[in-house]
């Protein structure tokens, strides 16, 4: 899908929204020296351009994986994470598009694993969500694209990474603390993050028999572009994070240990699961 086709898909708010925009900066530094822990690995990450995902390629990154960093379009936020991960030793390639593309999918994977040499970790981390009060208020092409973005795209990620995917292999989901509580004004949003949990445990039934593994990870309120640029109201944006146990929003680097523990050998007798670090939200697992 060419470049101005992706931009024009971007029709309601301001999503996904610039990092490079967003005060005060989230903190995405990785907080411990790296043990290798994904030495020689190759990580596709969607995404990757801002937020948890760019928190995750650089926790990778210091452990040792390059990094196939795949975001919709902006393009000052990739080049800063491909930076971020090139200063830890890694090779890193950006690829823009649209993962709600079948066929954008199936050229991200080819291309990664052209220039990477393989693909051992998939973090399907990628999404889009729009806050409305009314469920009258969710137009049907918001529904569509929001279902189009999360879920799909992960289906169609999956099935053109399938065939790189060895024995070892991870992947890894993001879902929501909004799939266990539900969220008033993000009906659309809380129902992709359901169908990526039933994903997540389907597909790990169907792939644990080759040895590949597949678990998510459930964030509660993070402070990434999502929110601040159209994701969330006004009114629910200023008192953001305030009302989990912890009483304030998480930083994308309190959610990438998650995606590295499921991604390396440490969970190696994990499968079908979700984490959830949410601020000390007490939800059904």
């Amino acid at each position: 899908m060419a470049e101005t086709e992706t931009i024009d898909m971007i029709h309601e708010d301001q999503l996904p929204g610039h990092e490079s925009e967003l005060e005060p900066k989230p903190d995405w530094h990785p907080r411990y020296p790296g043990s290798g822990r994904l030495n020689g690995k190759v990580a596709l990450i969607t995404g990757a351009d801002s937020g948890i995902g760019r928190a995750v390629a650089a926790l990778y990154a210091r452990e040792g994986a390059d990094i196939a960093i795949a975001y919709l379009c902006e393009h000052d936020d990739a080049a800063k994470t491909k930076a971020i991960v090139e200063s830890e030793g890694r090779k890193a390639i950006t690829i823009a598009g649209d993962i709600g593309d079948k066929d954008f999918c199936e050229r991200l994977v080819a291309e990664s694993v052209e220039k990477l040499g393989g693909l051992d970790i998939l973090v399907n981390n990628a999404g889009e969500q729009h806050a409305d009060q009314e469920i009258t208020d969710i137009t049907e092409e918001q529904l569509k694209r929001t279902f189009q973005t999360n879920i799909f795209g992960m289906f169609f990620l999956t099935q053109a990474a399938r065939p790189h995917l060895k024995a070892g292999a991870a992947i890894i989901n993001c879902t929501s603390v909004t799939m266990y509580q539900g969220s008033k004004e993000l009906l659309d949003y809380s129902s992709t993050k359901g169908a990526i949990t039933a994903f997540t445990r389907s597909l790990s039934e169907n792939l644990v028999g080759e040895g590949i593994r597949v678990n998510a990870v459930a964030p509660g309120p993070i402070w990434t572009p999502l929110n601040p640029f159209g994701g969330a109201s006004p009114e629910k944006l200023k008192d953001f994070g305030k009302s989990v146990p912890m009483g304030r929003p998480g930083q994308p680097n309190e959610v990438a240990p998650s995606f590295l523990f499921l991604a390396c050998d440490d969970s190696s007798y994990m499968s079908g699961q979700v984490l959830h670090p949410n601020g000390g939200v007490i939800v059904g697992s």
